[in-house]
């Protein structure tokens, strides 16, 4: 406010209210970032409280996960881990020919994917507005995403959807995870979220011919007044139209959907904490959507782009146009009229026309001999589009006018630059001075004697069964292009790890798409570490090349005011650092939300949901055809669990062992592979059981990981037995092998290994994974 107050001083005059409405959307935690990029001064302390290591960033973000990309970009393709080095700067497009080819300076990451073609992606969270209208916020989450998509460079083709769901125990049948009773006042039923999300996820997408074809579920009840939806899209570019920039007097041209009231105040209404009050009073922050009106705009979009008939596009996101159009002419200036913007019905104040979120709209710059052009191609698809403005002011401002009376006056420098930012201070409580992987879970051999019970049991618990219910009302065949899909098996029934789609039909190169969550560990360092290592894993196990990786990152953290949990996010960022550059994957796009808690209004409780991490991963694969799925093929094969030979294995080692898994991919030597992660390895085991209809005869684990531990860096994998001395390539390295088990023709999952047996019927593992779970 001092800032604001010393600008408009200098002006001489009072802001109006549009220019205030426009300054808090710009500089709002959800458009700016301002915690994440904020300077930190951390203190480390040991249990005592003493102060053991100070480190200052001077931008959090731009000095921990941004450095780690440029760094990789400077080391060029084919990465190798190396000793993490310092490196400052904001990351933008890339200057060479390169893996990495836009990274955190448009609406998505952008990476190579052929000589002509590039791949984007991007991930973004509607939490908020989906826990007071699950419905509307998901299906608008989904609708926002896929118009990132379409504003990347000079608009991508949206080729595939993603989904990820952060929900309370919604009740089930039987014993076990019950809903917190009495539910907070002002909360949505779990049960119901999820449902409802779900809904809004298929319609979207089905409705705009877009597969949706990877995602996750993840319960816990610290999740039961904040949910997060998290809704990703992955797009194809020609490499030739990524570079974008609007030239001066280019006419600003609104195309699609028209402007209401829905969705005022949703970029400052997603930057607060949640309260029993807010689905009465923010209401309005949530979008109606529109698939159709989003597809018909996006078929105009791409027409539109190969015709060459605009300079630069973005979406209508947070803050509407006001975010839109004031990007887009920061450095050019823009003159806007507000009365000619399309609005759904009359009556709405200029102030709200520039800051609805209002879905299905994109903002273009137009040169003068394409407008006509654009203007009928738009005509005859049935998609609305109109002038409102121009790009390019004498003075480099932001010009507002409402029925020939200007309304607002900003410096588009002051509107990007003038934000003040703070020097926050971050306390961790140190637990392990070094920065290599520590394990979640002490290793233990320890076979429980009910280990039938204990097995079906891990099966049916609603973080592990199955999500068929979920997958089965996503359309994931459309377009033509899934390889892999989300059931794979025979009967469609087993857990992909990850999701392989074929973009171009006349080429066999495919992109795999995957994701890692690990919310049960408390240490955010750890946490991200397990979250990383389990994207990458998930791509790995069906034929991604590691030196072809790249992830995402979305952070979901409750408030950050106090000097802990800002603590836990520093840490957070300083995992993320280490382990792209250990591995040496880049992030390349990422997203945050912050304050997701939730207070209730009758005891006072703040139930703050647990720092939250999604990783999101996705490979270029060069042949589709050598992708491998997780079900089991063949009587009389060998199983084997791959994993780190040593409890203290460091990053760099579970990078090498990533990179191995690969190479036995592609030289052909695995028949299926699954990731061995939520459960552990026999857990995942009985799902390649599930997958298959096959059976397994097994001898037991190795000694460093126990039959339930989940530890980083483990996959299992079927080697068919002709294949010669397959352990023999395991002598050294950092990575150790041991066959588990025989695959059998008989549908039975026996175990019998120190002096435990038990024997279990592949439909009954079928029975307990479908879940208790009611829907």
């Amino acid at each position: 406010m001092k800032a604001i107050q010393a600008y408009f001083q200098k002006q001489g005059r009072e802001p109006t209210d549009i220019e205030l409405e426009t300054l808090a959307q710009t500089w709002s935690e959800h458009c700016v970032h301002k915690t994440l990029k904020s300077a930190v001064d951390l203190e480390v302390r040991d249990a005592s409280g003493n102060v053991v290591e100070s480190r200052h960033y001077d931008n959090l973000i731009r000095d921990t996960i941004f450095a780690s990309t440029q760094e990789l970009i400077r080391r060029g393709t084919g990465y190798q881990p190396v000793e993490t080095e310092e490196s400052h700067g904001l990351v933008a497009h890339a200057t060479k020919q390169d893996f990495c080819l836009s990274v955190f300076a448009d609406n998505a990451g952008v990476i190579a994917f052929d000589e002509t073609d590039a791949v984007c992606f991007k991930v973004e969270t509607h939490n908020h507005p989906s826990a007071i209208e699950p419905y509307g916020g998901s299906a608008t989450g989904v609708g926002g995403v896929i118009r990132d998509i379409l504003g990347t460079g000079l608009a991508a083709k949206p080729i595939a959807n993603t989904d990820v769901f952060c929900v309370a125990f919604p009740g089930e049948r039987g014993s076990g995870f019950r809903v917190r009773n009495p539910l907070p006042a002002g909360v949505i039923h779990p049960k119901r979220i999820l449902q409802r999300v779900v809904a809004g996820v298929r319609d979207y997408g089905n409705r705009m011919g877009i597969p949706t074809v990877n995602g996750a579920v993840y319960f816990d009840d610290r999740y039961v007044g904040n949910p997060l939806v998290f809704c990703g899209c992955v797009g194809l570019i020609p490499r030739d139209k990524l570079g974008k920039q609007p030239n001066r007097g280019d006419a600003i041209v609104v195309m699609g959907g028209r402007t209401g009231r829905d969705g005022i105040h949703g970029a400052t209404f997603s930057s607060a904490e949640l309260t029993a009050t807010h689905a009465d009073e923010f209401s309005h922050a949530v979008q109606i959507g529109n698939a159709i009106t989003e597809k018909k705009m996006a078929d105009v979009i791409l027409q539109a782009r190969d015709r060459k008939l605009f300079t630069a596009i973005t979406d209508c996101g947070a803050g509407g146009l006001s975010s839109a159009v004031g990007e887009m002419g920061e450095k050019l200036g823009a003159s806007v009229e507000l009365d000619k913007v399309p609005l759904k019905y009359a009556g709405l104040r200029y102030d709200e026309i520039w800051i609805s979120e209002a879905q299905e709209r994109m903002v273009l710059s137009v040169p003068s001999n394409k407008l006509d052009e654009l203007l009928k191609l738009s005509a005859s698809e049935d998609v609305e589009a109109t002038v409102i403005g121009h790009f390019g002011t004498e003075k480099r401002e932001l010009a507002l006018n409402f029925r020939e009376q200007e309304v607002g006056r900003l410096s588009m420098d002051f509107l990007h630059h003038g934000l003040p930012m703070p020097t926050r201070k971050a306390t961790v409580v140190d637990r392990s001075r070094g920065m290599g992987y520590q394990p979640m879970n002490p290793a233990t051999t320890d076979l429980p004697k009910n280990i039938k019970d204990h097995l079906l049991a891990l099966l049916a618990h609603p973080n592990i069964a199955s999500k068929h219910w979920i997958i089965r009302q996503y359309d994931h065949e459309v377009q033509g292009g899934s390889v892999i899909k989300p059931l794979t098996g025979p009967l469609q029934i087993g857990p992909s790890d990850a999701a392989v789609i074929r973009p171009k039909l006349d080429s066999y190169r495919g992109v795999a798409i995957g994701c890692g969550l690990a919310p049960h560990i408390d240490d955010p360092y750890e946490m991200v570490l397990a979250a990383i290592d389990e994207a990458i894993r998930n791509v790995v196990a069906v034929g991604a090349d590691p030196a072809r990786i790249a992830i995402l990152d979305n952070f979901c953290w409750p408030s950050v005011d106090d000097e802990r949990t800002m603590g836990s996010l520093v840490r957070a960022c300083e995992a993320c650092r280490d382990a792209a550059l250990a591995y040496g994957i880049p992030f390349i796009s990422g997203k945050d939300s912050l304050h997701n808690q939730f207070t209730d209004s009758e005891t006072g409780q703040v139930i703050r949901i647990p720092n939250t991490l999604l990783i999101s991963a996705i490979g270029v694969i060069e042949d589709v055809r050598k992708c491998v799925t997780m079900d089991l093929k063949e009587p009389g094969g060998g199983l084997y669990l791959i994993g780190p030979r040593s409890t203290n294995a460091s990053l760099a080692d579970l990078a090498a062992g990533h990179r191995l898994i690969h190479q036995l991919i592609a030289g052909g030597l695995v028949a299926s592979c699954h990731d061995a992660s939520e459960g552990g390895p026999l857990v995942a085991a009985a799902e390649m059981c599930i997958a298959s209809g096959m059976g397994l005869r097994l001898s037991g684990v190795p000694p460093a990981i126990g039959p339930f531990d989940e530890r980083s860096g483990c996959y299992i994998v079927e080697v068919m037995p002709n294949v010669p001395d397959f352990l023999g390539r395991f002598q050294h390295g950092p990575y150790a092998a041991i066959e588990i088990g025989r695959i059998t023709a008989e549908p039975a999952f026996d175990l019998t290994a120190a002096g435990v047996s038990a024997q279990v019927s592949v439909s009954q593992l079928a029975t307990a994974w479908r879940g208790t779970l009611d829907w």
